[in-house]
């Protein structure tokens, strides 16, 4: 009797530990720092650029699931949808959200001034009011800035260059984006200096694009400019293609473009961005204050051209 009662205390000790497993499990996964991904983009969007944000998180110390959580939230470039999706990161206390893509920090800096911010934008942060300077931000975001709306004169002026009799050209801009005003009059202004009549067309879905381009055959341009913008970064292969088959000479600002097709780019390296955006995650996740870290200016452009579409 008292081995039959001693097994019995031994199997409901056993069930009793085996029940806690679970519960310790999951205490430990909610005592992990937790980064909200807070992205314009989709799922499974560009996987290389978030490849890029682990490593340098893994540089600072960081590895996913180990050490540290993360919330993802996609916006399926539905830039309306970005404030519901902070407020939803804000309201699950996360230790410091990652903003990615251009139209996120904005979101995120008006649902929280408490929660520290990283981001990745392509555009001056000081100008549109996201930080104090870029030296001391001096509040709740730093992060890192893409040479982008900045370079689109310098675009134009290089895509003039292959084409120097083509004196109508257009520009594709997002008039979603934060800084689409900014990315017309630049580039309006460029095109006037350059003695060019210049189109600015709008496209900020799918459907657009083709929209655009069946434009772009009545208008008869001699060249486009791709603005700077998240949903066109996603939509790289696509835009490469219709210019190919329109036979529209394109200049866009990532390497990605020019790889699919599209004839050449002119930018900064998006995945070395991401990877300092996961670097300059670590130091907030152990500790430290946006308002003390300076916003990382990426200065390294390179130039890229399609030989075989050229």
């Amino acid at each position: 009797m008292a081995s039959y009662i001693g097994r019995r205390k031994f199997l409901a000790t056993l069930g009793g530990a085996a029940a806690a497993w679970p519960l310790a499990a999951a205490a430990q996964q909610s005592a992990l720092p937790v980064i909200g991904w807070l992205s314009t983009k989709a799922p499974g969007a560009d996987p290389h650029l978030l490849a890029a944000f682990r490593r340098g998180l893994k540089e600072t110390g960081y590895v996913e699931g180990q050490n540290v959580a993360i919330e993802y939230r996609w916006a399926y470039n539905q830039y309306d949808r970005l404030p519901a999706l902070a407020t939803d990161l804000v309201g699950r206390q996360v230790t410091v959200i990652a903003a990615i893509g251009s139209p996120s920090a904005p979101a995120a800096k008006a649902m929280t001034t408490t929660v520290p911010i990283v981001f990745i934008i392509g555009f001056d942060p000081v100008e549109v009011g996201l930080v104090t300077s870029l030296a001391r931000p001096g509040g709740n975001l730093t992060g890192v800035t893409v040479l982008g709306v900045e370079l689109g004169s310098k675009r134009l002026e290089l895509l003039h260059e292959m084409l120097p009799t083509a004196n109508i050209v257009a520009a594709l801009v997002n008039p979603n984006t934060t800084a689409a005003e900014t990315q017309s009059t630049d580039l309006q202004t460029a095109a006037r200096a350059l003695g060019l009549k210049l189109h600015v067309l709008h496209a900020s879905t799918e459907r657009d694009l083709d929209t655009v381009f069946a434009t772009l055959l009545q208008l008869g341009p001699g060249g486009l400019v791709v603005g700077n913008d998240p949903f066109f970064t996603t939509r790289s292969e696509q835009l490469a293609a219709l210019a190919l088959r329109h036979a529209v000479p394109a200049i866009f600002q990532y390497r990605e473009f020019a790889a699919a097709g599209g004839l050449m780019s002119y930018g900064g390296n998006l995945t070395d961005n991401y990877r300092l955006t996961g670097v300059y995650t670590g130091p907030i996740l152990k500790g430290e204050k946006p308002a003390d870290l300076p916003v990382q200016q990426s200065t390294k452009v390179e130039l890229i051209i399609n030989l075989r579409t050229a």
